[in-house]
């Protein structure tokens, strides 16, 4: 049988993201993004839910956020699920879901301002880029 596991977040950063090396030297970046839901209760008072994830970004993709993301930004994530796993000194284990970015799509007009010019030209007149790429989003490219 087969099984699929995405997920697709469109939210703020709340905090700068966090550059490191893996012992071989591949990039990983991880950077936290909040989204909001306002909904009513059965007695018709407005009330907004924040929920908070985790993006990690590996690669090529880890550098460009890292470079380009700052607290606040806008951005679409889309990746795949995983709960991180470890053990705290004391024997505790600990648990963490994270998304595994696949793509991140900076959304606020701000993203185009800090790229070099001949690559924004590029990825404006191109729409964006694709699969674990940075660009600006088209109306087409949101999956709902």
């Amino acid at each position: 049988m087969a099984s699929l596991n995405k997920v697709m977040i469109i939210g703020n950063l709340g905090s700068d993201p966090e550059m490191r090396f893996t012992p071989n030297g591949n990039p990983v970046t991880s950077f936290s993004v909040a989204t909001n839901r306002v909904y009513s209760t059965p007695e018709g008072e407005r009330r907004e839910e924040t929920e908070w994830f985790t993006v990690v970004a590996w690669g090529k993709l880890a550098e460009q956020c890292n470079q380009f993301l700052t607290k606040g930004r806008l951005v679409y994530a889309e990746g795949r699920l995983h709960t991180r796993t470890w053990e705290s000194q004391d024997g505790q284990k600990h648990y963490r879901p994270e998304i595994i970015a696949n793509r991140v799509t900076f959304l606020d007009r701000q993203a185009a301002a800090p790229l070099p010019e001949e690559k924004v030209e590029e990825k404006v007149e191109e729409g964006g880029v694709g699969e674990g790429g940075v660009g600006e989003i088209e109306p087409e490219d949101i999956p709902f």
